[in-house]
């Protein structure tokens, strides 16, 4: 199927909306209260936030619903901590997290992690947001329990079962222009088309099932309307899910598909009459089997098995505008199919002794093999952790966690003992204190060992002789709940310090200043404090908050006049309120970002020349929907994207990292509307 018939979609929704009986798109409100909000990502069972020994923030499936967000990317943007960095070359996007780039985020989909293939993580814009129930940010370290790439923190998308109904259909189209273009269905702007469905038979068993299109023509262009500032990019997300559920076991299998095509179209060439174009194809399969068991009433066994293929076709051609015919180049990486492949298995058990006292043990094994032109031999990384902690409540408002990995890598030598302590000390009824100590722990994946990845644009080498970073990091936490006839509250303070040994980051390489290497950071640090509130005034909600980020200055070690580190605010508000009569939910969204510092060589990687402070300039994001009931079954939504109209912002940083110079920074193609139809039949 290469795409949706939209208007034939489009009538039978509107006719459905007049047949049948459902709920409504609308939920009563978002606001939920705290103490009803369970999370899964590292805890021994499902349980509330207010009862989690971590620091979880909870992104529900309708504050994503809300915002009319196409992607996982557009509801991260106004969090605090977040940022985003835009490589227009290539048409991705990554994200880093308290301070800390995404090589050191993991991306859990359901507990399980996704693969990407460099060390940006794009995987978040390749998930399909329809299919989300919650998501999960935790910060800080979560090596103990998740293994390598979760210095930083980990991300954990939770998708929707088939629910309590017997049957649902969902659906949703939605029309966004791209700035000022738009045309409709296509050509022109950003269309997004996408139905899922459940059914769950007499007996235990479940079935689910989805399929969403995006297609985003670029914007901007030359003259000639091929050079695009922001690549066209087109999408299908499909997912599977096959169930079993009994009173004491819950098993199901679950396959999500991803294929992606970006085109880059090049400029014209009057002389010849010719262009240089290319297409980066990503096509990826996760399969992947979990099991929740319970095996009497004292210990529980929950499995995990994974299987991930992932393959990347870069194909360049060169367009001949006077017989209309691609001939291909052969140009270096011009013709390329790197392939990279994941096999993992986990599996964890809590025993519960009595009130007072709980074991997690657990194992863990990881397999991951590369090959393609540009990856240097058939390389194979495998990983086997055992990993254990305990739950101590000497006390009712006492809970102490102690913990540890021991990790088999078949390529470095990992720590002998990977170690965390968490500690959640009840101060009063209404409050908490938390504490947690950890170590943390990530080897090199193979795309930074063995992945050179040269084009007309890039030239990066990875570099086999990399070392695996280690940290150590402390967060204090307190937390206080209020509970009232008509409102709720609660109000968060928290402040983290990471010490980070040997760190990859890029560098210009020593041999070649016209190519960019990997190689290990001897020192880095990350510090910061954070402030959130969270407010629920019957159908409204307000969340804001405050960060203060600092971020390591290497040079001060050689200038002790220069600061030990870079520090950058943002402030962030999220507002939901629904209006009864006449049935409207509005959403606004709002994050300031401050200017990021960063310190640089005067003349290339000569100290002696001085150092002077660059930066990436400030700037205010903010979205506002309106989301109205029509039928019992239909709903309309409009708004407004980037109300600031933000592009591109000024930067000075130049050579930091694999992609970055100095000059313009992309953020978005500007302010956009969009406006969405959504129909939700359940029986």
């Amino acid at each position: 199927m290469k795409r949706f018939k939209k208007y034939h979609l489009v009538i039978c929704l509107l006719f459905a909306a007049f047949n049948g009986d459902g709920q409504t798109m609308i939920s009563d409100t978002v606001a939920h209260a705290l103490d009803e909000v369970v999370i899964t990502t590292g805890q021994y069972t499902p349980q509330s936030l207010r009862r989690s020994l971590y620091n979880v923030r909870v992104i529900s499936a309708a504050q994503i619903q809300a915002r009319g967000a196409v992607n996982i990317l557009q509801v991260l943007n106004t969090q605090l901590g977040v940022r985003l960095s835009n490589d227009n070359t290539l048409g991705v996007t990554d994200i880093q997290l308290m301070g800390m780039s995404g090589r050191s985020i993991k991306i859990l989909l359901d507990g399980v992690p996704v693969m990407d293939r460099n060390d940006t993580r794009e995987s978040l814009s390749q998930i399909d947001v329809q299919t989300i129930e919650r998501i999960e940010i935790v910060e800080g370290p979560m090596s103990v329990t998740y293994g390598s790439d979760a210095l930083a923190g980990v991300i954990n998308i939770i998708t929707k079962d088939a629910g309590m109904a017997q049957y649902s259909v969902q659906a949703r189209v939605q029309e966004e222009t791209a700035g000022k273009e738009y045309y409709p269905f296509g050509y022109k702007g950003l269309h997004q088309q996408s139905v899922n469905g459940s059914y769950k038979f007499r007996r235990p068993f479940t079935l689910s099932g989805g399929i969403s299109h995006i297609q985003f023509n670029g914007f901007g262009g030359d003259d000639y309307g091929r050079e695009k500032a922001w690549l066209p990019k087109e999408q299908y997300l499909g997912h599977i899910r096959a169930g079993y559920r009994t009173e004491k076991n819950n098993i199901y299998y679950r396959l999500d598909v991803l294929d992606e095509t970006i085109t880059k179209k090049g400029a014209l060439n009057l002389s010849i009459r010719k262009a240089f174009d290319q297409l980066y194809q990503t096509r990826r399969y996760m399969h992947q089997v979990q099991d929740q068991w319970t095996l009497g009433h004292r210990f529980n066994l929950a499995t995990f098995l994974s299987y991930t293929n992932y393959q990347r076709r870069t194909k360049s051609s060169s367009h001949n505008f006077e017989t209309g015919e691609d001939a291909l180049t052969a140009g270096a990486g011009e013709q390329d199919l790197a392939k990279f492949n994941t096999l993992f298995f986990r599996t964890q058990g809590v025993y519960t002794f009595n009130k007072k006292f709980s074991v997690q043990p657990g194992i863990e094994i990881s397999r991951d093999n590369a090959s393609g032109n540009r990856i240097k031999g058939d390389p194979l990384i495998a990983d086997y952790a055992f990993f254990a902690s305990a739950e101590y409540k000497p006390a009712d408002r006492i809970n102490i966690r102690p913990g540890f990995r021991v990790i088999k890598n078949s390529i470095y030598d990992a720590p002998p003992v990977v170690p965390a302590l968490h500690i959640k000390l009840g101060v009063s009824s209404t409050s908490d204190l938390w504490f947690s100590y950890a170590q943390g722990y990530r080897a090199p994946a193979l795309r930074e060992l063995y992945f050179d990845f040269v084009d007309a644009n890039h030239t990066i080498y990875g570099n086999p002789g990399l070392k695996a970073e280690t940290s150590q990091s402390l967060n204090v936490s307190w937390n206080t709940f209020l509970n009232r006839s008509g409102w709720k509250t609660s109000f968060s303070f928290s402040a983290f310090y990471n010490v980070f040994d040997d760190l990859i980051d890029y560098a210009t390489d020593p041999n070649n200043n016209t190519a960019t290497i990997l190689f290990n950071v001897s020192k880095f640090k990350t510090t910061g404090i954070l402030l959130q509130h969270n407010l629920i005034i019957k159908q409204l909600q307000l969340d804001w908050g405050l960060s203060y980020i600092g971020r390591y200055n290497r040079f001060q070690e050689n200038d002790q006049e220069l600061p030990a580190f870079n520090w950058s605010p943002e402030a962030n508000a999220n507002l939901y309120y629904n209006i009864t009569k006449p049935a409207l939910q509005l959403a606004l969204a709002y994050k300031f970002t401050d200017a990021r510092k960063q310190y640089q060589l005067k003349n290339g990687s000569d100290i002696s020349e001085g150092v002077r402070l660059t930066k990436m300039a400030a700037f205010h994001w903010a979205d506002f929907s309106v989301t109205k009931k029509l039928w019992s079954l239909l709903s309309v939504q409009a708004g407004v994207k980037n109300i600031f109209d933000i592009s591109n912002i000024n930067n000075t940083i130049g050579g930091d990292g694999a992609h970055s110079s100095s000059g313009p920074v992309p953020i978005s193609y500007g302010r956009s509307f969009f406006i969405g139809l959504n129909y939700h039949f359940h029986k």
